[in-house]
């Protein structure tokens, strides 16, 4: 299944019935992926397009100009995962504050029948939609009657368990606890960047890294440390460590991640590559000397290489 992917609602030029869930779903972990089964599965019981429709910039960005949010998913991650899930579309509209300005029953009308051709709707309970968010799900299933559409809820116990999992994964990933992070997902938290010249200085002790540019500012990454890693690069896997941090060993200040690949001496600038992080090692720490640091790095890598043989 080829999901197509458009960038605004209008975009979307299906004449077939369909099936819609509502959503940021960051993450998409178990808990998403619970609901995003239940669309699947009955678009294809009743022959309906399935459709996710997700807004970019996040809602709170743009209403409450709140530009600290950090997201589990990029677009792309989010698309790859709802195509292995089997969704048929996933709609990004751009969020903006004209379009908060749309009436709940327009919003229905425009968007979700004429636009969509909206036979079922798939939505939490606590769903508010519309103007200053003025509709709830009673007023959803009113306007299912007046336009010919169902609304299936996904109980209060889901949406809970789906608000812990999220809140969990967050804590998680920000106190290094990728056990829990991994577990809530039902995957390896993972993001992709470039390859890209970094001071070369792991090279001068026996460590050369790849220093990884994330393009998107928005994406949540592990707190501070070293961890184990697989990094993916052209489909296929290689195991190594990451430092994530300042490198205040050498009085750095900006913020790098660097991976060190194990048994890997490929020349990979300008390689878009994936990283799966696997476990956390320790925090990251200014060491007295070069040498101090390599003789630590010896030794996460002992344990890496433990772990990678008792794990896999």
């Amino acid at each position: 299944m080829i999901l197509k992917t458009v960038n605004s609602i209008s975009s979307y030029q299906y004449n077939t019935d369909s099936i819609v869930t509502i959503g940021t779903f960051d993450g998409l972990h178990l808990g998403h992926q619970k609901i995003i089964s239940k669309v699947v599965q009955t678009a294809k019981a009743e022959n309906l397009e399935s459709i996710v429709l997700s807004f970019f910039p996040h809602p709170r960005m743009v209403l409450q100009q709140d530009n600290s949010i950090k997201l589990l998913n990029t677009i792309k991650e989010k698309e790859n995962q709802l195509e292995e899930l089997g969704i048929d579309h996933l709609i990004i509209h751009p969020f903006s504050h004209d379009f908060s300005q749309l009436s709940a029953e327009d919003f229905v009308k425009t968007v979700l029948v004429d636009q969509l051709h909206c036979k079922k709707i798939v939505i939490g309970h606590d769903h508010r939609f519309g103007k200053n968010r003025a509709a709830n799900i009673d007023d959803l299933i009113a306007f299912g009657k007046k336009y010919q559409f169902d609304v299936e809820q996904i109980t209060a116990e889901e949406i809970n368990e789906i608000a812990i999992s999220s809140t969990k994964i967050r804590t998680a990933l920000l106190e290094g606890n990728i056990e829990i992070t991994n577990k809530y997902l039902g995957y390896n938290y993972n993001f992709s960047g470039k390859v890209v010249k970094g001071k070369q200085l792991g090279r001068t002790i026996g460590f050369p890294t790849a220093n990884i540019a994330i393009d998107e500012a928005y994406k949540l990454l592990p707190k501070n440390g070293v961890y184990i890693v697989s990094a993916i690069i052209d489909s296929k896997k290689h195991f190594g460590m990451m430092n994530i941090g300042t490198r205040p060993t050498i009085n750095g200040e900006n913020q790098t991640v660097e991976v060190f690949i194990i048994d890997f001496n490929q020349e990979i600038y300008d390689t878009l590559i994936t990283i799966e992080v696997l476990q956390f090692i320790r925090n990251e720490q200014k060491f007295d000397s070069l040498d101090a640091l390599k003789k630590q790095i010896e030794n996460d890598k002992k344990y890496t290489l433990d772990y990678i043989k008792n794990s896999f």
